[in-house]
C-alpha cells in the first residue's frame, strides 16, 4: 500500500520568546591588574555590534552570553524570528536581536584607570548602550530568480524606542505571507531593481507599510 506524501511548506515565520535586556551597562570589573593591550581592542566596530576581545571579557564577568557571528566576530545576539529549513521560495536568511553595552560603576572606574596608560580604551569608555533589530528575507526559485524580499535593520540608543518598534513589528512580520509577498515584488521588479541600495530599501519598506530602516549609528558619545 502506497501512502500519499504531501510536502507542506510554511510561508510564515515563528516569533521566538527572546527579548531585549533593558539594562544597558556592565558594572562588574575584570580581575586583572595590567591595562589591556592594543590587540584587545583590535577590529573595533564603531557602528555595529561586533565585540572586541576586551568587551567579550566584560561580557563573561558580567554573566552576559555572546555568540560567534561570522567567523572571527562575536556579538550579543539572539534569534528574533525563525523558520523551518527551506530551499526555495521565501527563505529566511537571518533574523536577530542585537545589543551593545556601555559601562558604569566599578567597570567604568577600572577602564578610566587603564585609559591613562592605553588611550585606546576610551573607545570602550565612550560607547553608548545600543539595541538593534535585523530581519533578512531572501527569495530563490528554480528559474534562477534571486533577490532580497526585505532586509530591514533598525538601531537605537533608547531601549524603550527600539522595544516599541519590536512590539509594533512582531505581529506584522508574523502575519505576512512571505511567498505571496515575494511573488508580488518579483512582478514589480521594474519598479525597484534599477534603484540603489537605500532607494530599494525605501521601496520595500513602503510596500510592507513599515517604518524606514535606521542603522550604522556610530556608538560613541
Amino acid at each position: 500500500m502506497k501512502e500519499n506524501i504531501v510536502l507542506v511548506s510554511t510561508n510564515y515565520l515563528d516569533l521566538t520568546d527572546n527579548q531585549f535586556n533593558p539594562q544597558g551597562y556592565w558594572e562588574q570589573p575584570l580581575d586583572m591588574s595590567s591595562p589591556p593591550q592594543a590587540r584587545d581592542l583590535a577590529l573595533f566596530d564603531q557602528n555595529g555590534y561586533d565585540l572586541t576581545d576586551l568587551e567579550q571579557r566584560y561580557a563573561k564577568v558580567n554573566k552576559t552570553s555572546f555568540h560567534a557571528h561570522r567567523e572571527h566576530r562575536h556579538a550579543l545576539k539572539a534569534p528574533w524570528f525563525t523558520q523551518p529549513d527551506r530551499v526555495e521560495g521565501a527563505v529566511l536568511n537571518h533574523s536577530l536581536l542585537f545589543e551593545r553595552k556601555g559601562y558604569k560603576g566599578e567597570a567604568l572606574e577600572q577602564l578610566e584607570r587603564w585609559a591613562r596608560a592605553n588611550p585606546l580604551i576610551y573607545k570602550i569608555i565612550k560607547m553608548r548602550p545600543k539595541w538593534g533589530l535585523d530581519l533578512s528575507m531572501d527569495y530563490v526559485d528554480r528559474e534562477g530568480n534571486v533577490f532580497e524580499v526585505l532586509h530591514w535593520e533598525y538601531d537605537g540608543f533608547d531601549y524603550e524606542e527600539v522595544e516599541a518598534r519590536k512590539q509594533q513589528l512582531d505581529p506584522v512580520f508574523s502575519s505576512i505571507d512571505w511567498d505571496d509577498a515575494a511573488a508580488s515584488i518579483l512582478r514589480q521588479k521594474d519598479q525597484w531593481h534599477h534603484l540603489d541600495f537605500f532607494a530599494q530599501s525605501d521601496w520595500k519598506c513602503n510596500y510592507f507599510g513599515i517604518v524606514k530602516e535606521r542603522f550604522k549609528m556610530v556608538i560613541w558619545k
